[in-house]
């Protein structure tokens, strides 16, 4: 029989040991050893997704168990002691044990809820827990725990861009500087570090390999919300530069729709990145990625960015022609380093088509062709100058300027390869030559108003040697008598470089003699293997050598004026 005592008008008396038990100190230690359990072995993704929490998961949860625990084990003292309790209906033993249970389970599902259910996403009340813990994995650098890491930036990837500082110089271009600025919030702070951190080369490399679409969740929120001036910069660049050193990467499998299929022909990841030319040029680093290690790409690595630059054309074409692209203009610097050494050529014999200086020629070449054809959808506009002066500034000069600059470089290059005889011809005319002009490859509008433009720097180049004999342009004359021939040609096979070859044969004639007395070094350099000078007899000499079925050697000739010394000397 229990015993009351009473004070102040409330009674106490002793708990009752044989009463209902629902949540004992043994069965606590049994559910946190479970809890113990799944905590620990835990895969990465859920680690981090507790750490990064709207609430400080992991102190809290230390706290309410202790406390639960610290009060079932009194609660279970307190029933064996048979102390007294108040008595009531309002807490009776039975409803303290269900609300100790009820904690407890209820710290349980609040792991399970962001571990599970509705994984954090960056926001004003994560903002410092989540730079801290992406510091801490970033900073480890292990491989396939940062796999896991950028696969879960994906969802915080809305929150980053629009809570990240807005630099775009066009849209702040009026705004006055001297009015210094307040320190930003600091859920905007943390966006800048963690847009910064982000571009970590060896976490890029992982975004690369692993997860993709972290990177595209960015440059797709980029490109809705038109924030381009956020602190991307790094990040694209390595993003960019990782894809293109990375063979298994977006750039290689969205090539095109025949050779990939479906992500092929929608390219998301390479739309999201390039395809805003607005974005790209504020940006700027995803078409300029790593000149110095562009040195070191092959000829698959070369296609992949003239691929992604040819994305780029496409926009500027349809929505910005107007304007001066810097952004593009600085991608002629990146498709010449293609040709770099194709001067490793001259005088190596057996050159295989497979190899990959001539496969970089041919890619060179195969985008200017796609070049043009994106031009040519858009026609060529009204008012256009042909003729660019040397003296121009570049914002008077335009895309079709660039390319046939390109063309010109391109033409330099291969010149610089004169022997053996056949292997010459295979470069300068087979894989330039013939490929640009002869073949129809550019038989449009654009291609036509960039041919005339290649034809002019051509013989500029030539003609300049009147003024100032040069190596340069020494070897474009050679490259124009080797391709072109000695003789003006019937028919219209080559009605589009017809101009061209009469008047670069009709300056060889009126010149090279008095360039050959003037620097011998310069006039021998104008000469290919096929081509030789007969100084006596002044004449130019193409042999064909007998071969295959020439039973002898044929010989055309171009007659060479005599200079003012040779006059003097024949009086």
């Amino acid at each position: 029989m229990s015993t009351e005592n009473c004070f102040l008008g409330v009674c106490f008396t002793p708990l009752d040991v044989s009463g209902p038990t629902l949540f004992r100190f043994s069965e606590f230690l049994a559910g946190l050893a479970l809890m113990v359990l799944a905590w620990t072995i835990a895969d990465v993704r859920y680690r981090f997704r507790v750490r990064v929490a709207p609430i400080p998961l992991q102190r809290l949860t230390f706290f309410i168990v202790a406390a639960i625990g610290g009060l079932t084990l009194l609660t279970d003292l307190w029933r064996a002691e048979q102390w007294l309790v108040p008595q009531g209906i309002l807490l009776t033993p039975a409803t303290w044990q269900a609300i100790l249970a009820g904690l407890f389970l209820f710290t349980f599902l609040a792991w399970a809820w962001f571990a599970f259910i509705k994984p954090p996403k960056y926001g004003k009340r994560n903002a410092e827990r989540f730079a801290q813990t992406l510091y801490r994995f970033i900073l480890k650098g292990a491989a396939t725990e940062l796999a896991v890491i950028a696969d879960e930036l994906t969802y915080s990837a809305r929150s980053l861009v629009r809570h990240a500082s807005d630099r775009d110089p066009i849209r702040h271009f009026h705004e006055d500087n001297s009015v210094s600025e307040p320190a930003p919030p600091k859920v905007e702070a943390y966006a800048n570090d963690l847009l910064l951190l982000i571009a970590n080369k060896r976490f890029c490399r992982v975004i690369v390999e692993s997860s993709p679409i972290t990177a595209l969740a960015i440059f797709q929120e980029i490109g809705a919300s038109k924030k381009y001036g956020i602190q991307v910069e790094i990040f694209a660049k390595n993003i960019v530069s990782e894809a293109i050193n990375s063979k298994d990467s977006f750039l290689y499998n969205e090539a095109e729709a025949y050779e990939s299929g479906l992500i092929g022909h929608h390219k998301p990841l390479s739309q999201a990145i390039f395809a805003n030319h607005s974005m790209v040029s504020i940006i700027r680093t995803p078409l300029d990625p790593d000149v110095i290690g562009s040195m070191k790409w092959d000829a698959d690595q070369f296609e992949a960015y003239c691929r992604v630059v040819l994305i780029t054309l496409q926009d500027y074409v349809e929505n910005h022609f107007r304007e001066h692209s810097s952004v593009l203009y600085g991608t002629k610097r990146y498709i010449e380093h293609a040709l770099f050494d194709l001067y490793k050529l001259n005088g190596v014999a057996g050159i295989t088509w497979e190899g990959d200086i001539i496969s970089r020629l041919r890619v060179i070449v195969e985008f200017i062709w796609k070049a043009t054809e994106v031009l040519d959808k858009k026609g060529v506009p009204e008012g256009l100058t042909l003729r660019v002066r040397e003296n121009s500034t570049p914002a008077r000069e335009s895309f079709y300027d660039l390319l046939a600059s390109m063309v010109f470089e391109v033409i330099f290059a291969s010149s610089n390869v004169k022997s053996p005889r056949w292997e010459c011809w295979v470069i300068q005319h087979n894989s330039v030559w013939g490929e640009l002009f002869n073949l129809g490859h550019l038989n449009n509008s654009a291609g036509r108003v960039v041919m005339f433009k290649v034809r002019r720097l051509l013989y500029n180049e030539v003609v300049n040697m009147k003024k100032f004999p040069n190596f340069k342009g020494a070897k474009i004359l050679g490259f124009c008598l080797n391709v072109m021939g000695l003789n003006l040609r019937r028919g219209n096979y080559d009605k589009e470089s017809r101009a061209l070859h009469k008047a670069i044969l009709s300056w060889t004639k009126k010149n090279y003699a008095w360039l050959y007395e003037y620097t011998p070094r310069v006039a021998e350099d104008c000469l290919v293997d096929s081509l030789s000078y007969d100084h006596n007899n002044l004449k130019i000499v193409k042999t064909f050598p007998a071969e295959g079925l020439r039973l002898e050697p044929q010989y055309d000739c171009l007659d060479i004026d005599p200079s003012l010394a040779d006059e003097r000397a024949t009086r």
